[in-house]
């Protein structure tokens, strides 16, 4: 979980927008570099889901745009690598039991896809 600098209470997995011409899933990857410092294969979970803007974001928007459409993908590990967050963004993160990543998440769709698809761990319901 990536703690973001503004708001600073706002806890969530790896997020981006699209650049102009940029697929989702070339997004998911650049962001996950951006924000991690990792290069790892991600895999697609072809969920997709629309939500209001959250008002600390709310100015990055043209004025019409209301909702967001955001894909869901996920990468696997092994082992718990080294993160290099990106100090623009966020200001610490964690690693955390499936569980516990899903309450920390500020928002309820980061919360549902840590729940629907990230794998169980050893002692985890």
């Amino acid at each position: 979980m990536l703690q973001r600098r503004e708001p600073a209470d706002f806890w969530q997995s790896v997020t981006g927008s699209l650049e102009w011409g940029e697929s989702p899933f070339a997004a998911a990857r650049r962001e996950l570099r951006e924000e991690t410092g990792l290069e790892v294969d991600i895999i697609d979970c072809h969920k997709t889901n629309r939500f209001p803007i959250h008002p600390a974001w709310r100015a990055r928007y043209a004025p019409e745009t209301e909702t967001n459409l955001e894909h869901v993908f996920r990468a696997e590990f092994t082992s718990r690598p080294e993160i290099s967050v990106n100090p623009r963004e966020h200001s610490s993160y964690r690693w955390l039991p499936r569980t516990a990543a899903a309450e920390l998440a500020s928002s309820w769709t980061n919360r549902d896809a840590i729940l629907d698809y990230v794998i169980h761990g050893q002692g985890e319901t």
